[in-house]
């Protein structure tokens, strides 16, 4: 090949990766869960992680590229927050389980200090068992493809179920049956006893008895104490 032209060739080379925007590094800086780890299935979460940005060619981070964040939580809210030489540059939030971060908002010239930071609550699954993915983010290119290498996995272990999971006891009330109807009282009316009744009428047959001998022995003159004259 001519040497003028194997030159051009590798001159437009050159001038073609340079043009092409390079993927730049989100290193994590740190994590915070609340409540802490392990996580608890069907509890609500609360996590921060924070990130910085480091360039790998003329800007922080190429403008035609995005972050593209999901989450396995529940009914999730974001907040991202982008720091730029320790002052709070644009916020953005999102609801759902992804989220994406347009590269514009992180793209400044490599002399800035940039970083961000993403809050998501959440609810763990209650079928979450062992790890769940509180955030899996990756670099998306001006493409639609993910850079490779670019992502990053945030998952915690989940332990326990949530109190408000627990299956509820239920209670039967013991019922009180109502009162019965009390028993009926049965009073006596005043009167004699059957003991001194028994004894009357036993006293009144002799009596009666005693009355009938008598007037028999009047009749037969036989009284002591009366006599028949002729």
């Amino acid at each position: 090949m001519n040497p003028i032209i194997r030159s051009l060739v590798c001159g437009c080379a050159v001038l073609l990766l340079l043009a092409l925007p390079a993927a730049a590094s989100q290193v994590l800086t740190g994590e915070t869960f609340a409540p802490p780890s392990p996580l608890v299935a069907g509890g609500q979460q609360h996590a921060v992680v924070q990130y910085t940005v480091i360039p790998s060619g003329a800007t922080t981070f190429p403008k035609g590229h995005n972050l593209q964040m999901q989450t396995n939580l529940s009914g999730a809210q974001w907040a991202i927050q982008v720091i730029v030489d320790g002052n709070n540059a644009a916020y953005q939030t999102a609801s759902g389980s992804t989220a994406f971060v347009n590269g514009v908002i992180l793209s400044y010239p490599t002399t800035k200090d940039v970083s961000f930071t993403v809050t998501i609550d959440g609810t763990v699954p209650a079928s979450a068992a062992g790890t769940v993915t509180v955030l899996r983010m990756v670099e998306i290119d001006n493409t639609g493809n993910a850079v490779p290498g670019s992502e990053s996995v945030i998952i915690p272990s989940v332990a326990g179920i949530a109190s408000a999971q627990l299956r509820a006891i239920t209670v039967v009330p013991v019922l009180t049956p109502p009162p019965g109807t009390p028993a009926a009282v049965v009073t006596r009316s005043p009167g004699f006893s059957a003991l001194p009744g028994l004894a009357a009428a036993a006293l009144g047959g002799l009596a009666w008895m005693r009355q009938r001998r008598s007037r028999a022995l009047i009749r037969a003159g036989r009284w002591p104490f009366f006599k028949r004259y002729p």
